[in-house]
This record gives C-alpha cells, sequence and structure tokens, in this order.
C-alpha cells in the first residue's frame, strides 16, 4: 500500500501515521518548508525514517502546491489519499477556517483526482450536524440544519465539495470532540473541554471536594479519545466495500456534559455536580436573563472578562451544548470483528487531567509566570516586615530579585531583615513608622519616593488582633479603636498615600493581609473580624475604580500562621496552622498572579455554608464559643496559665482534616 497524508504533523494525523506505519508500505506527507523540522522530530518519534517521504507543498494554493514533476511522479501510485489537514478550533477566525477548511479541501480533493488515488478519505467532524435536532444519521448530509457557527459552515462545506467534486472514491470519517490519547494522555494544545480545566483546578483549590455543586443545565457533549479515532480510521480506511459513506467516530451513547465535568473533578479532586436545574424548572428566567444581558451596555465586556480570568473563550461557552444525537451504525459494522470501541471517559478522564496538570497547565508553563519575572528591580514596601509573615515574605521576594522595602517600629529587627538578605545578595531597606499613625504615614512616604523613584507593590500585612467575647468588651471601646485604627484606618490611609503615585504611573499592585476570620465569623474576634472586614469593603469599592490605571488589589484571607501575634493563645496550639513561609508564598503568588481574593478551602467553604444556611452557622459558631472560652490574658489575669479542655481538644481535632 502507498500513503499520501495531509496534516499528518497535526494531532490525528500524527497517531494516524502511527498505525499506519505497522502495515506495508511508503508514506507521502505533504509538509511545509518551515514545517520539516517538526516532521523530522516525528519521523524519529515513529521509528520509520525509511518509509516516510516528506512532499513539500501548501495546503492554500491549487493541488495543494505541489510541483508538475511531484504529481507526474505520484500519479497512478497513491492507494489511499487521507486529507486531515484544517483548522480544528472553534475559536479560529472565519477567514481562518475558510482558507484552511474550504479552499484547502478543494485542493486535496482536485490532486487526489489528478493523482488517480484508490480512494479520498476526508476528516470531517460532528460540526457538519450543527444544530440538528434529534438523532443525526451517518446517512445524512444536508438536512437543512442550522449552522451557526464559522466552524460549523466551513465543516459543512468542506464535505459538500468532497461529496460533490470528487472523481476518486471518497469516505469521510466525523470524529467528535477529540481529546487526549486514553493511555498516556498525551495533547498537543487546549481545546474543547481542556478549557474547562482551570475552571475545575481552581475550584478544587478553593472548595472541599465532597461539597455538592448545583448548576443550571449542562446539556450534551460527545468527546472520544485520539488513539480511538486513529485506530477506527485505519481498519475502516482498510475494509472493502464501504465507498461513499460517512462514518461517526464518536462516543455511541450521549455523554452529559454534568457527567464529562465530574469525571474530571473527580480527576482533579473537585466538587462534583450534584444537581442540574432543568430549564423548565427556572420558568424562562435563564433565557431572560442572558437577553437582557445582552443589552445592557458592557456586559458583553464584563462576561469576556470573566471567562479570560479561568481562559474559557466565549466560543467555547455559547457551543458547548451539543444539540444532535449521533448515530454510529455504519462505524460499528465497519469495526465488526476488530474489538476496537470507545472507552468509557471514567477509564482514561484521570490520565487526561494528568497530561494537563504536567503539560498544559498554563499557569506552569506561561513564560512569564515565574515570580522572578513578576518582582525582578520592582520595589516591594512590605509593613509589618520585622518577624512573620512581613520578614518571611521580605526573604522570599528579595531571592526572587525584588527590593524589599521593610517597615515596622522596631529599627534593630529590620536591620536584622535586611542582613539577612544583604547575606544571598539581595537588596533591602529599612524604614522605620508607626502604620496606625498618619503623620508616620505621612513622613514615611515622603521618604520613600524621595529615596526611589517608584513603589511597584504595596502589602499591607501590619496588623493587631484580639480574641475577647462581647460579654468582656461592654467597658472596652478602646480594643476596637486600637484595631481598627491599625488593621483598617491604618491601611487606607497607606493606600491614600501612595496611590495618587501609582496611578499617575499606570501601574501598582496593592496586597491587603485579611482574614479567614472575614469568612467564617468565629467568635469573639468581633474587633478583629470586623476590621478586616472593613478593608475588604474598601478594596472591592476602589479596586473597581483603579482599573484603568492598571492599578490592581490582591485580598488574602489568611489563614492561621504560626506567628508572635497568635503566640498568647495557648489554645491555638491544638488547632491547624501554616508557617510564615507558607503564608509568605501566599503573597508571593498574589504579587505573581494579581487575583482578586486568595482564599483557603475552609474560608470558602465557611462563607459557602453561611449563604446556604446561616442559623445553622451560628448554632455551629455558638458552640465553638461555649467550648472554646476566653483567655486568661482576655480575663484580664495577667500571667494566668490557659487549660485547654478535652473538648477543646476534640473540637479542634476536628479541624485538622479541613485542607486549607
Amino acid at each position: 500500500m502507498t500513503y499520501f497524508v495531509t496534516g499528518a504533523t497535526g494531532f490525528i494525523g500524527r497517531h494516524l501515521v502511527e498505525r499506519l506505519l505497522e502495515r506495508d508500505g511508503e508514506i507521502h506527507v505533504l509538509v511545509r518548508p518551515e514545517s520539516i523540522g517538526r516532521l523530522d522530530a516525528l519521523i524519529h518519534r515513529w521509528g520509520g525514517a525509511a518509509r516516510i517521504r516528506p512532499v513539500l507543498g501548501d495546503l492554500s494554493k491549487p493541488l495543494l502546491g505541489l510541483a508538475p514533476a511531484q504529481v507526474a511522479e505520484l500519479r497512478g501510485t497513491i492507494d489511499h489519499f487521507f486529507h486531515l489537514a484544517a483548522i480544528y478550533d472553534m475559536t479560529a477566525s472565519e477567514a481562518q477556517d475558510r482558507l484552511a477548511n474550504v479552499e484547502g479541501t478543494r485542493h486535496a480533493v482536485a490532486l487526489a483526482g489528478v493523482l488517480e488515488a484508490g480512494c479520498l478519505h476526508h476528516v470531517s467532524s460532528i460540526a457538519v450536524a450543527g444544530e440538528y435536532r434529534g438523532v443525526f444519521r451517518e446517512d445524512m448530509f444536508d438536512e437543512g440544519q442550522p449552522l451557526p457557527h464559522p466552524y460549523h459552515r466551513t465543516k459543512f462545506e468542506a464535505e459538500q465539495i468532497v461529496r460533490q467534486e470528487h472523481v476518486v472514491p471518497w469516505r469521510v470519517y466525523r470524529p467528535g470532540i477529540v481529546v487526549g490519547d486514553s493511555h498516556t494522555g498525551e495533547m498537543d494544545k487546549i481545546d474543547g473541554p481542556y478549557y474547562f480545566f482551570k475552571l475545575i483546578q481552581r475550584l478544587g483549590d478553593a472548595l472541599p471536594s465532597w461539597l455538592p455543586l448545583v448548576v443550571p443545565e449542562l446539556g450534551n457533549t460527545n468527546i472520544v479519545p485520539v488513539d480511538y479515532v486513529a485506530a477506527a480510521m485505519d481498519r475502516i480506511a482498510h475494509e472493502p466495500g464501504l465507498d461513499g459513506r460517512a462514518f461517526h467516530l464518536v462516543s455511541p451513547r450521549p455523554q452529559r456534559a454534568a457527567e464529562v465535568v465530574n469525571a474530571f473533578a473527580r480527576a482533579a479532586g473537585a466538587p462534583r455536580i450534584a444537581v442540574q436545574i432543568e430549564d423548565e424548572l427556572t420558568l424562562g428566567l435563564a433565557d431572560t436573563s442572558r437577553a437582557l444581558l445582552r443589552r445592557l451596555p458592557g456586559a458583553r465586556t464584563v462576561r469576556r472578562a470573566a471567562l479570560a480570568q479561568v481562559g474559557i473563550p466565549e466560543a467555547a461557552v455559547d457551543n458547548m451544548d451539543l444539540v444532535p444525537v449521533f448515530s454510529t451504525e455504519a462505524t460499528e459494522a465497519g469495526l465488526d470483528g476488530s474489538g476496537l470501541e470507545v472507552p468509557d471517559l471514567s477509564t482514561y478522564a484521570q490520565a487526561l487531567w494528568d497530561y494537563w496538570e504536567a503539560n498544559l497547565d498554563p499557569d506552569k508553563f506561561r513564560a512569564d509566570s515565574s515570580l522572578a519575572s513578576a518582582v525582578n528591580g520592582k520595589t516591594i514596601l512590605i509593613t509589618g516586615a520585622s518577624s512573620g509573615i512581613g520578614r518571611a515574605a521580605a526573604i522570599k521576594l528579595a531571592r526572587a530579585g525584588g527590593i524589599p522595602l521593610l517597615v515596622a517600629r522596631s529599627a534593630d529587627k529590620l536591620e536584622d531583615v535586611r542582613d539577612e538578605i544583604a547575606a544571598f545578595g539581595g537588596t533591602a531597606y529599612v524604614y522605620t513608622a508607626d502604620v496606625s499613625d498618619p503623620e508616620s504615614i505621612d513622613q514615611l512616604v515622603a521618604q520613600v519616593l524621595s529615596d526611589h523613584p517608584a513603589v511597584d507593590v504595596l502589602v499591607n500585612n501590619a496588623g493587631r488582633s484580639i480574641r475577647r467575647s462581647i460579654a468582656l468588651s461592654y467597658d472596652r471601646f478602646h480594643d476596637f479603636e486600637r484595631t481598627i485604627q491599625l488593621n483598617y484606618l491604618g491601611a487606607v490611609k497607606l493606600i491614600l498615600t501612595l496611590l495618587p503615585h501609582m496611578r499617575a504611573r499606570k501601574s501598582g499592585h496593592i496586597v491587603n493581609i485579611s482574614s479567614i476570620g472575614v469568612q467564617t465569623s468565629p467568635p469573639r474576634f468581633s474587633a478583629y473580624v470586623a476590621s478586616k472586614a472593613a478593608l475588604d469593603a474598601f478594596t472591592r469599592v476602589v479596586g473597581s475604580e483603579t482599573i484603568a490605571d492598571r492599578v490592581t488589589f490582591t485580598t488574602i484571607h489568611m489563614p492561621l500562621v504560626r506567628t508572635p501575634m497568635i503566640a498568647p493563645t495557648k489554645l491555638y496550639n491544638s488547632f491547624p496552622t501554616i508557617s510564615p513561609e507558607e503564608a509568605a508564598d501566599l503573597i508571593c503568588d498574589a504579587i505573581r498572579k494579581k487575583p482578586k481574593q486568595v482564599n483557603t478551602r475552609l474560608g470558602t467553604f465557611g462563607e459557602v455554608a453561611y449563604a446556604l444556611a446561616p442559623k445553622a452557622v451560628d448554632q455551629l459558631l455558638h458552640l465553638a464559643y461555649r467550648v472554646f472560652p476566653d483567655s486568661a490574658a482576655a480575663r484580664g489575669q495577667v500571667g494566668g496559665d490557659e487549660v485547654v479542655s478535652r473538648e477543646q481538644l476534640a473540637l479542634a481535632h476536628l479541624t485538622r482534616g479541613v485542607h486549607w
């Protein structure tokens, strides 16, 4: 057998060539001159150098750009002409789709005729069915189905060209949404369901895996692994008596999109969909809401920005629901006796997820994602930098090439941090200031801007914590005044003083260290949580005003950290905490990625639980209030010993199973 293959360096094409190499004969591969290096690498991988014949050409040119001498040499020698070269991408422009899918197919059909090929094998797509309602059979083609997207239209036109302009026998293959290899998970790009992997990953980071999700009806889809597609094409292409037919290379059982999401969520350790709300139950509210949003000025921009945060293109959402159902009788007959069948997604979802996470996750492999590229040479003002979280963050940022501006009340401790940074070749500067004093902040900022051309990042880390029940606070209004003066007013004053500088430069990022307490409302922290909640609210409001000036904000809802601030409360020794270094990692990620918020699973769960069942949460928190009394210090017993009861240890032990 002798073969001619277009698109052999593409994802499906290279898997097909691997199958063809298991047979006898030469394989002529169309390749552009600039892609010779890529083909050479694949030939090395295939191990079939002696049987692969590169043919220089171009999909966009008549007869695929083959020289007359090449056409003459190949005429009458090709048994099977496989045309795979096309754009398989819902996000491509219509001009790109038309050039590759329509004109490229027209040139391939013409070349197959000139070469007098034994059979033309065209790789089409289930996209030709568009939004046909009902079962789309393999013997169906032009049924007047709506074709809403350029990809649908160009794949339909390409198959139409094969059917109407062929001069040699033909066979058409319509794969479903092709994903990676079911054994290795290998995939070459982010496409199809992979667009939603980042969202699934973030849900897994933010929420416990056992939390059930309630979502609107997601509809159907149909995904199939590339190794099955290549193997089925190879088998059917070599079976006699099947010319003039189309074959659906799809899952024979319609796949609910929610089932697919849950398969990948299970692989990711993310929460799974438990309930889908059917469209009928929403009384048309979903359609009405979408219609209203389309009319609102800027609504599409907001939607696009929200999807971009998790790397989902609008086209992927708009075409997520696959309307037709596809029959597979012809395919099953062609594969009879081969043992080939589509594997259940549950058997290979983990392989797909693992490969994506190791090789395609954009957060790992984006060129500018490293901390060094984000902070190298930039000045980062950190309050509370003399110890704990501030100190650990300053050291990590300095190691990455950042220039920390260390701020605290104690010069001696700050100088120790500066000396530690200098010891490994980093640079840091020391500034003493009382962040709870507005005049001290004015002096601080004036000095900093005199010494440095810019402040690129501000980390509001300095804070005060008070754990005292409201029953012991009736005559301690000063607790609230002191806490809010530092945690809220001090941070706001520093932001207000630096913000004009950042807005004028059209550059700046502000990281505010908030608390998991804002999300979970623990008893006895009314003064502390209120001060942090005020800062959260300020940040949300101001953050929307500074977008055009490229000044961004991140709020970190920090979990319990082992720092001197919590040392007086011995009870905390029984609770799960993170180290200052782990807390510093959260700050570094906030500077690197610039998210709106950095949350923990426990904190997010607290917010969701309170939104769903506030009274139940109050009862649970009241139980914690009764089990964990005020400390000796809170009761005014200076030097008193704190006794941790068996009940306290039991409740603390329960929280140890919660992943931050």
